[in-house]
């Protein structure tokens, strides 16, 4: 990564309060993990939703239920709905359900269904 790109991002990080440089850590971790070799998995993995799970640990929690899904191609409508959260105040509970429709749609057009 570039010089630039690491003083910009950490001159963010230092803007930003505690808990939403928090939230930019756990975002960034999710994209960095899409860059991690690609799973064999080919059915989801059956991960519960906790109760008051948070948005970031939605993230997390569907990546790893569909390890087998190019986030790449997920990361423009999961950006959106992180900043409908994170910015504009939407509701995690909300956030969290449109998450678990883009992940699931985004499963089964892969599997061709």
């Amino acid at each position: 990564m570039p010089d630039s790109i690491e003083k910009r991002l950490l001159s963010l990080v230092r803007r930003l309060p505690e808990t939403q440089a928090e939230q930019l850590l756990a975002f960034a971790e999710f994209l960095a993990s899409g860059h991690a070799p690609v799973e064999t998995a080919t059915e989801p993995v059956s991960i519960p939703r906790p109760p008051g799970e948070n948005v970031i640990n939605a993230m997390k929690r569907l990546a790893a239920t569909y390890p087998m899904l190019d986030r790449a191609k997920i990361l423009d409508a999961a950006s959106h709905l992180m900043t409908q959260h994170v910015i504009h105040g939407r509701a995690a509970a909300e956030v969290i359900d449109e998450l678990e429709v883009l992940f699931r749609r985004h499963y089964e057009d892969q599997r061709g269904g």
